[in-house]
């Protein structure tokens, strides 16, 4: 049997290095993935959230960061960013995820998961490091933007 998946699904997928350029890395590749795909509508919001996810991996994690994209059938963009840190942070924890802390006016920092409450339409995280198949191996964390329904 020959499973097909729709024309306008898709995936890709990038390692990167602990690296201080992997959140400069994963912009450009996130621009090239969506503008050859026609999906402009989205990429503003899809390179701001997915350098902040990298760029939060690579000060938090000291290890190396995958990025994944996909594109699903109901026109939503989901973008994943995994690290071996084990912590997931709000938003992207259990229920209520409005916890994320209030940012001091002078901070320097701090506001990267504010946004992903302000620009995504649904995100979430996972431990890799809990459950019967743990590995110890980190956390996958999620957002997603578009389709149907959406802003």
């Amino acid at each position: 049997m020959v499973t097909v998946a729709p024309h306008d699904t898709w995936v890709y997928a990038l390692r990167l290095p602990h690296d201080p350029r992997a959140a400069r890395v994963a912009r450009m590749t996130v621009r090239s993935v969506l503008d050859s795909h026609g999906r402009g509508e989205v990429l503003d919001a899809v390179q701001l959230l997915t350098s902040e996810l990298v760029t939060n991996a690579y000060l938090h994690s000291g290890g190396p960061v995958s990025l994944r994209l996909t594109a699903l059938a109901d026109g939503r963009l989901r973008v994943g960013v995994w690290d071996g840190h084990p912590r997931i942070p709000a938003p992207f924890g259990e229920p209520p995820r409005d916890r994320v802390p209030v940012v001091p006016a002078d901070a320097e920092g701090g506001r990267g998961l504010c946004l992903v409450q302000a620009y995504a339409d649904r995100w979430g995280g996972w431990s890799l490091d809990e459950g019967p198949l743990a590995r110890g191996t980190g956390k996958l964390l999620w957002f997603e933007v578009g389709g149907k329904g959406s802003p």
